[in-house]
């Protein structure tokens, strides 16, 4: 026995359902003897296969685009790093990628060359900022960090040489923020979402406000982003960027 309806009306909304899939590939479903046939439409892992390159080509034409036009300026951002104190012009710290693989993550210096010893000290004498450290990996007016690199942080043009990253495919231009080894521990299960995608120079977390949500939210913005990515979330992220950077929201 039928529970919907009479055999002229399903026949006719079985009719109504295979017009609605004309052109589009099928897959069996399961039959149940009191339910219509519904066709259900096929996953075609070639689209997603498409995206990752059309993300990929954005990435190598972005990147490389940006660092010929912002050559004059980078070099001058050097020249400052390199006035103000002995040390490297570049840093690059370990990060994972992804599948897990780690890299070494590029960013202009913006610490003292003794930027371990400071924190330390500051970390035992001071138990409020240490709890502060614990919690979010960041520390506000941060002893650490060069008068001119308090202003590349805010601006977030210490992150440009990471520009480099993303032509060696370690990096995308949009993607979760790049966290250590020890970081991606506290993302518990949303870990596996985290490596499944390249991290960005920019991404939900930079347009969001930044230091301003908490990390919980952080690793929240992060997993969704990489389990839901598409070219055109992409093309909207790095267009919200600039006024995101401009107003230094969060930045710190």
């Amino acid at each position: 026995m039928y529970v919907a309806g009479d055999a002229w009306q399903q026949k006719r909304e079985r009719r109504r359902t295979f017009q609605s899939t004309k052109g589009r590939p099928m897959r069996e479903a399961t039959i149940h003897p009191t339910a219509l046939v519904v066709p259900v439409p096929a996953f075609d892992p070639s689209s997603r296969l498409a995206s990752r390159a059309a993300k990929r080509a954005l990435d190598c034409l972005i990147a490389a685009a940006l660092l010929i036009a912002l050559l004059p300026f980078l070099l001058i951002v050097a020249g400052l790093i390199a006035s103000e104190r002995r040390g490297q012009i570049l840093y690059g710290h370990g990060r994972i990628g992804r599948g897990g693989r780690p890299f070494r993550c590029l960013k202009f210096r913006t610490m003292f060359v003794d930027a371990e010893a400071r924190l330390q000290a500051l970390l035992a004498s001071n138990p409020e900022r240490a709890a502060e450290w614990a919690i979010h990996r960041k520390l506000d007016a941060d002893p650490r960090i060069t008068p001119v690199g308090r202003f590349l942080r805010a601006t977030s043009l210490d992150e440009l040489p990471q520009l480099i990253n993303v032509l060696r495919g370690e990096m995308s231009i949009v993607g979760p923020r790049p966290v250590t080894a020890e970081e991606l521990l506290r993302y518990g299960s949303s870990a596996r979402a985290y490596r499944s995608v390249r991290p960005g120079i920019t991404g939900p977390w930079q347009v969001s406000g930044r230091n301003r949500i908490g990390y919980a939210d952080r690793v929240r913005l992060d997993a969704g982003y990489a389990r839901d990515w598409t070219v055109r979330s992409d093309i909207m992220l790095v267009l919200r960027t600039p006024s995101a950077v401009l107003s230094q929201r969060g930045a710190g």
